[in-house]
Order: C-alpha cells, then sequence, then structure tokens
C-alpha cells in the first residue's frame, strides 16, 4: 500500500469498485453510470456494482446497434450507446417556471426540489470532451445556463479509458479520445492480466484524490501502467475519421456544394442524430395555461435544427428543405462552431452514424465534399436563395 496522502495512482480490484460506488453514497453523490436494459446501454441510476454491464459489448455499424454477451465479464467492454450525459446536466424537458393566481395576483411557485449531487461512472474521453464543449457554450459563453450551471457544479466524474473502439468510433481524428482529457476526477483503466480483473485508477482532482484514498488500493507497478497504456493504444486503431485540415474553411464556402442534394435524398429529417448528440444543446421553450386561466406553466425542450418549425420566423421557415437544415447541421457542426465557441462542436463518438435510420455517415460526407470539385462558378459565389427559398 502507498502512503494515502500521496496516492494519485493505483490498481484496485473489483470489490474495491463496489466500495467506489459506496463512498460516492456516503459523501451525498448520486451514483449513475452504464447500465443493460431493452437491448442497449443507457445511463441510469446505479446502486450496486452489479448493475453494470458486466460482459455485455457492443456491436456498431451505420444504423445498426446490438448487444453481445462474451466471456471475461469485463465491465466496460461497450463503448457509447444511444444516450450522452447531457441527460441529467441539459435535461430534454424540464419546467422553467411555474405560475398561479389568487385573488386576481400572480405566484410563481418553487420550481420544485433542487437536482441530485450526481456522481457520474463511466464517462469516456469524447463525452468528457462533449462536457467541456456544453461548459464552453452554456456557462462560459456571454449568457450562462443557471440550469446546467447548477447541475454541472455538484458532479464528479469517474472517466472510463476505452480499450476498444466500435466501427463508428472516430475519437482519435477530432484529438478528443481515446484517452480523456482533463476534467475527471477519477479515470479508470480495465485490465485483465495473470489472471486478474483490476482497474488503473488515476486521480485528476483533490476529490478524487481523497475518495481513492478511501479504497483498498495498492501500487501501480511500471507494468500495470504499461498494460494500461497499451489497451489504451489499441482503442486508437479507428477505421473512420474526418480530415480537419480546411474543414471549416471548406463548409463554410461549399453553401452550392452538389453533394447536399445526395445526402438530402437520403436523409429524413428525423432528427436521430441531434437527439443522441452529446454536444447539440437547441432548445425550444412551451407555455401552458390551465381551461381556468389560474395556472400557468413553462418548459424547456429539446429541439433539433432538422425540425422546418425551429426556423420559423414571422412568414415561414428560413429553412424549408431537407437539403438546408442537413447542410445546417454539419455545417455548423464542424465549420461555424469553432467561430462561435473556438472548437469543433463533434467529438467523433459516432453516435449520429449508429442512429441514423437511413445509415448518413458524417465521416463520409465529409470526406465526399472534401474529395468533389465544385464547379468553379458556384465556389465562393454570393449567398442567394435556392428553390426552396433557403440560402
Amino acid at each position: 500500500m502507498g502512503p494515502a496522502s500521496e496516492v494519485t495512482q493505483a490498481v484496485i480490484d473489483l470489490g474495491a469498485l463496489g466500495t467506489l460506488i459506496s463512498c460516492l453514497v456516503r459523501r451525498g453523490y448520486c451514483p449513475v453510470g452504464p447500465t443493460p436494459r431493452d437491448g442497449s446501454i443507457v445511463y441510469d441510476t446505479l446502486s450496486r456494482l452489479e448493475d453494470l454491464p458486466a460482459g455485455w459489448t457492443d456491436e456498431q455499424a451505420p444504423g445498426e446497434y446490438r448487444l453481445q454477451k462474451e466471456a471475461g465479464g469485463a465491465l466496460f467492454r461497450f463503448t457509447v450507446g444511444p444516450q450522452s450525459w447531457k441527460k441529467f446536466l441539459h435535461p430534454s424537458e424540464i419546467r422553467l417556471f411555474d405560475i398561479e393566481r389568487q385573488d386576481n395576483q400572480f405566484r410563481i411557485l418553487p420550481n420544485g426540489d433542487p437536482p441530485p449531487q450526481y456522481a457520474f461512472i463511466g464517462v469516456r474521453a469524447c463525452e468528457l470532451a462533449a462536457i467541456r464543449i456544453q461548459d464552453r457554450v452554456l456557462i462560459e459563453d456571454k449568457f450562462t445556463d443557471p440550469i446546467y450551471q447548477g447541475r454541472r457544479s455538484k458532479v464528479f466524474i469517474v472517466a472510463v479509458h476505452c480499450t476498444r473502439s466500435a466501427a463508428t468510433c472516430f475519437c482519435a481524428s477530432m484529438n478528443t479520445g481515446p484517452r480523456p482529457g482533463p476534467g475527471f476526477d477519477l479515470a479508470l483503466t480495465e485490465i485483465f492480466a495473470d489472471g486478474r480483473h483490476v482497474f488503473l485508477v488515476e486521480a485528476g482532482s483533490d476529490p478524487g484524490a481523497e475518495v481513492l484514498k478511501e479504497l483498498p488500493h495498492e501500487d501501480a507497478s511500471p507494468e500495470m501502467c504499461r498494460l494500461a497504456s497499451e489497451a489504451v493504444e489499441q482503442a486508437a486503431v479507428q477505421t473512420r475519421k474526418i480530415d480537419q485540415n480546411g474543414i471549416k474553411e471548406l463548409l463554410a464556402e461549399c453553401v452550392y456544394h452538389p453533394h447536399w442534394d445526395a445526402i438530402a435524398e437520403r436523409c429524413l429529417a428525423c432528427a436521430n442524430c441531434t437527439m443522441v448528440c452529446p454536444t447539440c444543446f437547441c432548445t425550444n421553450v412551451e407555455d401552458s395555461t390551465s381551461l381556468t386561466g389560474d395556472h400557468a406553466e413553462r418548459w424547456r425542450r429539446w429541439d433539433s435544427c432538422f425540425s422546418q418549425t425551429f426556423s420559423y420566423i414571422h412568414g415561414g421557415s428560413v429553412r424549408k428543405s431537407v437539403k438546408s437544415r442537413y447542410r445546417q447541421w454539419m455545417t455548423h457542426k464542424l465549420s461555424a462552431w469553432i467561430d462561435q465557441f473556438g472548437s469543433s462542436g463533434c467529438v467523433g463518438c459516432g453516435r449520429c452514424i449508429t442512429w441514423c435510420p437511413a445509415k448518413i455517415d458524417i465521416t463520409e460526407e465529409a470526406r465526399a465534399i472534401q474529395s468533389q470539385k465544385m464547379p468553379q462558378k458556384m465556389a465562393g459565389a454570393a449567398l442567394v436563395e435556392d428553390e426552396d427559398g433557403n440560402a
């Protein structure tokens, strides 16, 4: 055992991982993490070690996702499922305020109990990068979202180093994985060696180091560190990628690229890609009033640039065609986002590829636009309306 005051990296076994969950509960956290349900890995409350998806792995391809059981009992051999952590930080539906009228006076009611103090267990590198992006958009920009800020400020993050990649992953080309960047409290690497099933644990913050000291652990030997590093390097071998060299400027200039028409012929404008994306943050606000006029509520719900009503202004929708809506999404994600927030809006998690019923692959579409030459008369042309009245 290493001295408790100096522990920043150690090795723990399965029992200690269960102790970690108990330790977080004692500290007032609500542990949430991956668990198998309805044929996929979802994020939900964890009450014990057995809630984690032991022995499950995933097979992903464009428009395809399935879980498979495999020997060994690994807890984190899957990659990412349909949900991201924004489910907890930027909820899909939340009441903003509640008003009632009594004796011709209006009173704003308390907005329910405060959210739990979450401990996220099993945060992948791409997901941690997505949280940093949403921090930039919803906290560090000109206007702060108090709901997101309140939830985010309380989170304890237990990251997981990926030791395999799905066929739809391309985080390596986006510089967001597979090794987690800054922002975690603890990071785990799952290792099978010499008949042992253990985890290399790295503390990334003072609260993380304090929790690590409470866990039964042993010193991290050079051999364990080597095995952990090799396991993560395997996940960096990915078949998909986006060449970021010049793509920001290219997409900004290629408003009239003929490939947008080819994508539009396949896209269903179902908004699956924006719903599963860990960085998309667009919302809509809806008001409802009781028939008696004595009670009213305002709710905020996720919205999507693929919805025709999303761009509706006085006189009609700004983006009527599927082509213009897909172009808006992809150009914002890979180009305009950089101007707005200083980084790409894509972290390479591959969810938009897996959960697209039309099997549209953003990496293939980006490559097609980069490889096809535009007619000279179109390149750099001034914006005018297309056949649908969309710029």
